[in-house]
């Protein structure tokens, strides 16, 4: 069943971790979604474990913006992030590479 709010999607990142991914990983990941149903958030990612917040981050490593239905199709599997970066759906700024790792650490 696909997710279809940007909450719910921040709801089920706790469950959707790989921890076994993030081995020697100290990261945060700033989400700024757009639009209607949007918001901001942070992944924190530390020691196998990762802390989900509504907010903007003080110093994050990776910082994403998107619209609300880019981010939803990512999650959904309807486009990947590659393809919304070289589109212009997402900006980025900071460490690309660990942008290219969300898939990784986070299975939806």
């Amino acid at each position: 069943m696909a997710i279809a709010n940007v909450k719910e999607v921040f709801q089920k990142v706790p469950q959707a971790f790989d921890a076994e991914a993030s081995k020697g990983l100290d990261a945060v990941f700033q989400f700024d979604i757009t639009g209607e149903g949007g918001g901001l958030w942070n992944v924190a990612v530390k020691d196998g474990e990762c802390k989900v917040r509504e907010g903007k981050a003080d110093a994050p490593t990776v910082a994403l913006t998107m619209a609300t239905d880019t981010w939803l199709s990512m999650v959904n599997k309807q486009i990947n992030g590659i393809q919304a970066f070289m589109s212009g759906k997402l900006k980025l700024t900071g460490d690309m590479l660990l942008a290219q790792r969300i898939p990784d650490l986070f299975k939806f």
